[in-house]
């Protein structure tokens, strides 16, 4: 039987790429919510929402981390690889009915201490970015 892993560090080159893409609905929002506790009426109530200055709701910025988490679990460096740490910036709001785009770019590859630096960065259907920030992670082990 084929060992199913990710990549390893050996597998992995720097531009490599990866991505996920989801459109974020309601019940992501009201869901996310729920399992976090974090029901701010930004994300929740409309008409509390409509009166800031994004004028409606909008998504948790970290929901569309959890999107790069799914890249980084599943594709890049994928299944038996670690997610050590994250930096983040969170640059333009994401909106119930976006269609999110996360992706890992491969920056930097230390071999002798099996890690990687990747750029981690969502971009809404318009092309915006909406959450850009870089990753450590450790690839499997062959």
């Amino acid at each position: 039987m084929e060992k199913m892993i990710g990549y390893t560090i050996d597998e992995m080159h720097v531009g490599q790429t990866a991505s996920y893409a989801k459109t974020i609905t309601e019940s992501d929002v009201y869901l996310f919510a729920g399992v976090t506790g974090d029901a701010n009426p930004m994300h929740i109530n409309e008409e509390y929402a409509k009166a800031t200055r994004f004028g409606g709701r909008i998504a948790h910025g970290i929901l569309s981390a959890g999107l790069i988490s799914a890249v980084m679990g599943m594709y890049l460096p994928g299944w038996g690889g670690i997610y050590l740490g994250q930096e983040l910036k969170f640059l333009a709001p994401v909106r119930i009915g976006d269609t999110i785009t996360a992706t890992a770019e491969v920056l930097e590859l230390d071999k002798e201490k099996n890690r990687a630096v990747i750029r981690t960065y969502c971009t809404n259907q318009h092309g915006t970015v909406v959450t850009d920030g870089k990753a450590m992670v450790m690839p499997a082990r062959a």
